[in-house]
């Protein structure tokens, strides 16, 4: 069990697995940062733009919703397709999209654009192996002397 626990650690520790979180996280607050923007401020001029419509009272009714007659309590509630809700939720997904997509070529960008780094000098070339050779034959031959 402690040598499972320690890979655990290892793992959840790994740069990589607490970057996700905290892109995960930080998704998460871009994503009501833009369904805010599309519910408060697109879908209202929307809204005015086609004669004050809200897209979220738009549905087709499938079977409607069944109420006492006496005591108007809804014995069965209404079932409905909500396409109103599921097209806001589209326009979400699209300014989301656009926006990793417009955050990603930036990125990219940045990238290309870096300057590229010096390259080291290249070490003094030392003698080839037949100069080495050369030196050795003329040391010798004068020791030899």
């Amino acid at each position: 069990m402690s040598k499972f626990l320690q890979e655990f650690k290892e793992f959840a520790m790994k740069g990589n697995v607490i970057d996700m979180a905290v892109g995960v996280v930080i998704g998460a607050a871009f994503g009501k940062i833009v369904s805010s923007l599309v519910d408060d401020i697109i879908m209202p001029l929307v809204g005015v733009a086609t004669g004050g419509m809200n897209f979220t009272d738009f549905k087709w009714i499938i079977q409607k919703a069944v109420v006492d007659g006496t005591t108007q309590e809804v014995l069965k509630p209404e079932v409905t397709l909500n396409w109103g809700s599921w097209i806001q939720t589209i326009v979400d997904f699209l300014i989301i999209a656009f926006c990793i997509f417009v955050a990603i070529k930036a990125i990219n960008k940045l990238k290309r654009e870096k300057p590229a780094e010096p390259e080291a000098p290249a070490a003094p070339a030392g003698p080839t192996t037949e100069e080495l050779l050369t030196q050795i034959r003329d040391l010798l031959a004068k020791n030899s002397k």
